[in-house]
Parts: C-alpha cells; sequence; structure tokens
C-alpha cells in the first residue's frame, strides 16, 4: 500500500506545484545571437561558413519524480516549453527593407571604419571616433551616415522585438546586437568597451 501512495503522493504534489507556475516567457538568448549573426553577415557582407557543432551532452538519468513533474509541467504549461527552443523571426518586410538600408549604407561607412573615425559604441549603435581622420568636405556625410545608420539600428532593434511579439525584449535585443557587432567586426576597427576606445 506505501508503495502505490508515494508515487500518488508525488504526482499530487507536482500538480501542485504545476499550479503555482507562473508562466515566464524568458528572453531567447541563443536565438537572438543567433538572428543577430545572420543580419551582421548579411549587413557587412562576412562569409557564413557553418558554425561548428556543438557537442551535446547526454542527459542525466531522470528519477521518477522529475519525470512525473516534467509529463505535468508539460501538460499545464506546453507554451514554456515550446519557447525555449524556438528562433526569432527576422524575416518580416520591415527588418527586410532596414537590413537592405543598413547593407547599403556599411559599403558608405567601410572606409571610416578602417581609418578609425567611426567605432562601434557599447550599446549597438556606431559613433564618429576621431572626425580628425576624415577629409573636411567629408565630415558632414560621415555624421549623417552616422545619425542615419543609428536610425536604422534602433528601428531594427524595435523591429525585431516586434516581429516576435514581445515589444519588451527590445532592450535584450539591442544589447545582444551590441555585443555580436564587436564579436564580429573587422580587425583594425574601433569599438568602446567599458568606457574606452579599443582597436581589435
Amino acid at each position: 500500500m506505501r508503495k502505490v501512495l508515494l508515487p500518488c503522493k508525488l504526482a499530487l504534489a507536482c500538480l501542485l506545484f504545476a499550479a503555482c507556475v507562473t508562466i515566464n516567457v524568458y528572453f531567447p538568448a541563443a536565438a537572438a545571437e543567433k538572428a543577430a549573426d545572420q543580419i551582421i553577415d548579411q549587413v557587412t557582407g562576412a562569409s557564413t561558413g557553418k558554425t561548428p557543432p556543438q557537442t551535446r551532452r547526454e542527459a542525466a538519468p531522470e528519477t521518477l519524480l522529475r519525470q512525473v513533474a516534467a509529463a505535468v509541467v508539460e501538460t499545464l504549461v506546453p507554451a514554456a516549453h515550446a519557447q525555449g527552443g524556438a528562433n526569432l523571426d527576422i524575416d518580416s518586410p520591415e527588418i527586410r527593407a532596414i537590413t537592405a538600408s543598413l547593407t547599403q549604407r556599411y559599403q558608405q561607412l567601410e572606409k571610416y571604419y578602417s581609418s578609425g573615425a567611426v567605432g562601434l559604441t557599447a550599446d549597438g549603435l556606431i559613433e564618429v571616433r576621431d572626425q580628425g581622420v576624415v577629409p573636411l568636405p567629408e565630415r558632414a556625410a560621415v555624421k549623417r551616415l552616422v545619425a542615419e545608420d543609428n536610425t536604422d539600428r534602433i528601428a531594427l532593434y524595435s523591429a525585431i522585438a516586434r516581429a516576435n511579439g514581445h515589444p519588451e525584449w527590445e532592450a535584450d535585443i539591442r544589447q545582444t546586437f551590441a555585443r555580436r557587432w564587436i564579436a564580429r567586426v573587422k580587425s583594425g576597427v574601433y569599438y568602446q568597451e567599458g568606457g574606452a576606445w579599443k582597436q581589435k
């Protein structure tokens, strides 16, 4: 009799636990990085070679309690589980248009990145870092390009958040892009870190 009651108690405990679960949709950081890399590679024209496959760890054997809890939670809150493995949608007409605009402008900005005139900021934008290396007749054009690029970048982060039904993710998306722009930038380009400019 005792052996029969134990699984029943465990199942009841899991049901009570699941009833108290609040569905939180967490920001999918890995999916955001993948989306950022795709867009950044498109904008910069970087080759998108295959990334090395991730090693998969074998799951430890689950106890009866874990199996029951997983089954109960899966039944009661399937949306939370589905969210975890999802990719971010970056294929809306708005996102495609912004990406195309950034791509076209990158070709004009590339020489200013290379010269050190323009650098990447820590908040996912760009900035005129040293206008002294820009010829005087080009300075107004560089400032305009930087301003237009920043407008597109802000619009991109917002559009991705909205396209995925979570406008509250905008700040997280922006921070993800900020890190990925810096990680994927060419050697020699300047970027901000800890309030100082560094050269990759």
